[in-house]
């Protein structure tokens, strides 16, 4: 079990002792522990407001803050009075502040970061430290609403939820679960219940945290009882789940899908092997309720000739790969309800940029442009893919106006599986 003591955090940007108001969890890698998913080079909100990631000026890392949600996407630096580690982990807020996790002398650093002028503000949150050998902290995925911020320290044995922004007294332990967790998934509108991928007993299922009932643990992947079962991606209004399981084809890892509470059994389309490369979903298209065979899927693909996008649905039998802008920061994208699949990238021309790309509801066909400082300009590359490298023209569309608030999220069944002789690669 991680052991962990709380001392209140600071109250206002200045601590005058100069020491770092501390918690009593060794570094974690950027991406999964089981080295499976690719890193993500930034990070965006929930509801597609601001982005952050790491950047670098000169050989020097910085944190950098993208606003994404007015007329056109701009940058901001963040950087601090020493140049940042390459592991440092950063996340947007809603408010537009970036938490920032620094590593240092044992002890994971939380601060919220801000313009203030020709400066950089800082708000010390507080630090948590992992005495046990061989345990990792990472920050989880951006939670609905933005107001607060989670992560993840797992443990030899065990591994223990967080509350390390937004809380009231600095970081606050919310959860320990027996085992060892990787992943990380949002399944409600709310940010109370968190997916995570279990590893004990030698095998790997993903579980659900109810963290408005103390942490409570629940099923909710069981395919197959001696499949390792991990959840990608969610969507909480269709219910889409985005799964990956040995269980077709045990030892070798199948790309699947599902709905939340249904009893239908998980579908291994076979469009989503693409042969010698990785496949990970990062984006689902939300709004479409009741309907999770339209929703909008991207895909980030590599490959040993390079990475690309490709974007499928689960009614359709096909992946249409995309070659992504010049210097997208894989990984990252963000659909809106109105079907644009917007994806950031970063080049010496255009050092903050959003590529859009508008999907046909029923074809699937996309045309895009790419939006950078100064208004819109760059080329599209529509149905190019690492087969095609011909763009296609097209015209972006705007983004939709807010919609109703979103209906509230029964608590989620475990999706059980079918035998797999009636399996269905639809």
């Amino acid at each position: 079990m991680t052991a962990c003591a709380i001392e209140p955090a600071a109250a206002n940007d200045d601590n005058e002792d100069g020491q770092t108001p501390r918690t009593e969890c060794a570094i974690a890698e950027n991406g999964n522990e089981n080295g499976k998913t690719p890193r993500t080079e930034c990070v965006i909100t929930v509801d597609g407001s601001y982005a952050a990631r790491l950047a670098q000026d000169g050989g020097s890392w910085f944190p950098e803050r993208w606003t994404l949600d007015g007329p056109e996407p701009y940058a901001v630096p963040l950087p601090g009075n020493q140049p940042e580690e390459p592991g440092t982990e950063v996340q947007p807020m809603g408010d537009g502040r970036v938490l920032i996790r620094r590593f240092a002398d044992g002890r994971h650093n939380f601060s919220l970061l801000y313009p203030t002028g020709p400066t950089t503000g800082e708000l010390l949150l507080g630090a948590v430290e992992c005495p046990e050998e061989g345990a990792v902290l990472r920050l989880l995925p951006p939670a609905p609403g933005g107001e607060k911020a989670y992560a993840l320290a797992v443990g030899p044995r065990s591994s223990a939820v967080w509350l390390v922004a937004g809380g009231a007294f600095g970081p606050e332990h919310l959860a320990e679960i027996p085992g060892r967790c990787s992943g990380g998934v949002w399944l409600d509108r709310t940010g109370r219940m968190l997916a995570l991928d279990r590893e004990l007993g030698g095998r790997t299922k993903a579980v659900v945290v109810d963290l408005g009932r103390g942490g409570e643990v629940s099923p909710l992947l069981q395919i197959a009882d001696g499949s390792d079962d991990r959840l990608l991606l969610a969507d909480p209004d269709s219910g889409l789940l985005l799964i990956s399981s040995d269980a077709p084809c045990p030892g070798r890892a199948r790309l699947g899908w599902g709905v939340l509470g249904s009893t239908f059994p998980v579908r291994f389309p076979e469009c989503l092997r693409v042969p010698d490369c990785t496949v990970t979903p990062f984006a689902i298209q939300p709004g479409q309720v009741l309907t999770p065979e339209s929703c909008g899927v991207a895909l980030r693909i590599d490959g040993p000739t390079g990475g690309w996008v490709g974007v499928w649905r689960p009614a359709a039998r096909q992946v249409q790969h995309l070659a992504g802008p010049e210097g997208w920061l894989a990984g990252s994208g963000l659909w809106t309800e109105a079907g644009e699949l917007l994806l950031p990238y970063a080049t010496a021309n255009a050092p903050c940029g959003v590529a859009r790309w508008a999907a046909a509801p029923r074809s699937g066909a996309l045309t895009g442009e790419a939006e950078g400082p100064g208004g819109t300009g760059g080329t599209g590359a529509g149905d190019a893919g690492p087969e095609d490298p011909e763009s296609g023209g097209g015209t972006a569309v705007p983004s939709p106006e807010p919609g109703p608030p979103e209906p509230a999220v029964a608590r989620p069944v475990p999706l059980q599986q079918a035998p797999l002789g009636n399996l269905v690669t639809k």
